[in-house]
């Protein structure tokens, strides 16, 4: 096999819809490992593989559309076997394989023309397979025992599968045909196909959960339609970002499709979807960080996120879930696993910060939209929350929001960095429970402040003084317990003994966002993470190179995470350093570049090497949510934007652009009922801006420093 056709063999391209995605090569098949068919955490299709003539195909080229809606593959034959007569030479076959997801449904459209100039014989094959494995078992989980396989039907109208499960649900996949198969063997079908000179043959299939009418042309076009309009209307919401930069557009372009595929339409409202393969599911910590980078362009993500978290939220004590009233939803799963309690993930709340995180996103979604009838709803799921965060704080000797997983099945680590290793001191021990991280008291402090600020706003000015002094509480106990005046750095824990991890990590960059350091201190360690230790030349590693345990290759020791980047660049900018966010910005932006424009979850932490690529992790995520939305995160940092829904104005502080991008513009920009347009100019060391559109004079725009 040819480079070309071997790299394209092994490179995934995603679809999804809803609950339901797909992972293939670049032929388009499903060879199993990571690939298949997934709907709710189970696998459908574990092998779906297309031959001609019993021959592999030679791939011509293959991909995604920019939309995120179709895969396209172009293929020709190898040489065929001849049958009665000479054989047809290669690449007189031409096959088109147009793919999709609709309503948790996959529809296939297989087109076959002969361009050759005598007829030709060419049996279409597929090798069919459902292996109704849970996301976990594909993930690596063993299992004691598994349910019962059901025979196998295949007939006139398709292939069905079944599968009963140890929780007794039965799962179905079903793979239907537009044309009768003129061999079964086993669980390979073949489809007699004779084409004459410059002719053509139209092959329809759809696979999912259930049956349904007959696969036809019709009905492939118009779930097609329908499917590009709603992946278009989830596109068009929010502001856009446009610039002269081609290249630039290109990955706001990708970033804005990327997160348009991974939200999904809940009864809640709109909701990210962490990432694909793995987490293709509600999260509640990737899903307010990815409201949080999004929330200036586009406040109805962070709507819905809120929405949906607090109607999942804990009422009441479970070990097994790590809940507690109060508590807000780490992960959702509905898999088999989860069903029968083999895992703690169906509704699992094994999260520290998604508490904190849930109350900062809704204090900075008023301050975004001015909506505090949305906050009168959400005022008790908000009054909970604050109350699980003061009891946690209580019980902690130092006033700190720690964790400590209640059963073994639960993760170990409970922060964003909830790998087992993650956690450890200066000489690499691991730490004893329970742990407090330094950014989770960030979030804490954060939340606290803006409970305060929301009570101010129902006249309750007593409880907003409370909540006051508990953020100068915990503050003062950051600065005391976590700073580390040797190193002019925050350490990034501290255990239950009492004794801080001593280790320099990104995590210290989220106190900068929620604006806890001293400017004093906060310049220290924007410092420190600019270094080389931590700047790697395309982001910013999850670990200094001069701690124990730092390893460029692991998943939080030393690997760089786009979101995490962009989360440090915000909080550097919102101290001033607003030329250091563009140079990260520009670092990211490079590195997007090497990877189709795609950001992933995360890149390895090697140093950059000049006219080298960013090293990827192999197993990441792509796409991934707080990925995708790291891009907007940085670019508001940069120039210095403000929506204030409370007051009815934008401010701009500062603005920078990006090194080589001259012009910048941000295309209805939502304030209340009005629109906005922004423009961004570079004027030599200047930068103008512009305020355009329909609304223009009915939003003030002021511009500070």
């Amino acid at each position: 096999m040819d480079p070309a056709a071997n790299a394209a063999l092994f490179s995934s391209h995603v679809l999804k819809d809803g609950d339901s995605f797909l992972i293939a090569n670049g032929y388009g098949d499903i060879e199993g490992g990571s690939d298949g068919q997934f709907h709710n955490d189970t696998r459908l299709l574990s092998r779906f593989r297309l031959r001609l003539a019993g021959a592999e195909l030679s791939l011509l080229s293959s991909g995604v559309t920019r939309d995120n809606v179709f895969f396209v593959a172009h293929m020709t034959n190898r040489a065929l076997p001849p049958l009665g007569g000479a054989g047809t030479p290669h690449g007189l076959v031409h096959v088109t394989r147009t793919r999709f997801l609709y309503d948790e449904r996959m529809y296939e459209r297989i087109v076959c023309v002969n361009y050759g100039r005598q007829p030709v014989h060419a049996p279409l094959e597929l090798d069919i397979d459902a292996d109704f494995r849970d996301m976990f078992e594909v993930r690596g989980s063993v299992r004691a025992n598994r349910g019962e396989y059901l025979p196998v039907r295949c007939d006139a109208q398709g292939m069905h599968f079944g599968y009963r499960g140890l929780d007794g649900v039965e799962r179905h996949s079903i793979v239907q045909f537009s044309q009768p198969p003129s061999q079964v063997d086993g669980r390979r079908i073949a489809f007699d196909i004779a084409l004459p000179p410059c002719g053509r043959h139209e092959l329809y299939l759809e696979a999912g959960a259930a049956a349904a009418a007959t696969p036809s042309r019709e009905r492939f076009r118009a779930a097609a339609v329908r499917s590009r309009l709603r992946m278009r209307a989830r596109q068009r919401r929010g502001a856009a970002v446009v610039s002269h930069g081609p290249l630039f557009n290109e990955w706001m372009e990708r970033s804005r499709a990327d997160l348009a595929l991974l939200t999904s339409e809940l009864p809640s409202g709109p909701y990210p979807y962490a990432g694909i393969p793995w987490f293709s599911t509600p999260f509640g910590r990737d899903a307010v960080i990815t409201a949080l980078q999004t929330l200036w362009l586009d406040p109805a993500l962070a709507r819905g996120v809120l929405c949906f978290l607090a109607d999942h939220q804990a009422q009441e004590d479970s070990a097994f879930l790590d809940a507690a009233p109060g508590k807000i939803l780490h992960e959702r799963r509905k898999g088999e696993m989860a069903a029968t309690r083999e895992l703690p993930f169906g509704r699992y709340y094994g999260g520290v910060d998604t508490t904190p995180l849930f109350v900062m996103l809704a204090g900075r979604y008023a301050q975004r939209t001015g909506e505090m009838a949305f906050i009168e709803r959400l005022w008790p799921a908000l009054i909970a929350a604050t109350a699980w965060i003061e009891r946690v704080c209580d019980a902690n000797p130092q006033g700190l929001l720690d964790y400590a997983r209640a059963e073994a099945t639960g993760l170990a680590n409970q922060g964003w960095k909830d790998s087992h290793d993650s956690i450890f001191h200066a000489d690499g021990r691991m730490p004893v429970g329970p742990i407090a991280l330094v950014e989770v008291q960030g979030y804490a402090f954060a939340a606290f402040n803006a409970m305060a600020e929301l009570a101010l706003r129902r006249e309750q000015p007593e409880l907003a003084a409370h909540w006051r002094e508990r953020a100068a509480r915990l503050r003062e106990a950051v600065e005391r317990l976590f700073w580390m005046p040797e190193r002019q750095f925050y350490g990034i824990a501290v255990d239950g003994e009492r004794r801080l991890c001593a280790v320099r990590a990104s995590n210290a960059g989220h106190l900068l966002y929620v604006g806890l350091p001293a400017r004093e201190r906060a310049e220290a360690v924007a410092a420190r993470l600019l270094e080389p230790e931590f700047f790697n030349g395309w982001g910013i590693r999850t670990l200094a190179t001069c701690e124990t345990n730092y390893n460029p290759m692991s998943y939080h020791n030393g690997s760089v995470w786009p979101h995490d980047t962009a989360l440090c660049a915000a909080g550097l900018a919102a101290y001033g350093a607003r030329a250091a966010a563009v140079r990260i910005l520009r670092a990211m932006f490079e590195t997007a570049i090497h990877f189709q424009m795609r950001l992933p979850e995360l890149f390895c932490g090697f140093p950059r090497v000049q006219g080298a690529a960013p090293v990827a992790y192999p197993v990441a995520c792509l796409p991934q949510a707080w990925a995708a939305g790291a891009g907007f995160m940085l670019l508001q940092a940069c120039l210095g934007v403000e929506v204030d829904g409370v007051h009815g104005e934008v401010r701009v502080l500062r603005p920078h652009l990006p090194p080589g991008i001259d012009e910048v513009g941000v295309r209805g920009l939502v304030l209340g009922e009005a629109r906005v347009d922004l423009t961004f100019k570079r004027y030599g060391e200047r930068i103008g801006v512009f305020v355009e559109g329909r609304d223009a004079a009915r939003i003030p725009v002021r511009l500070l420093g």
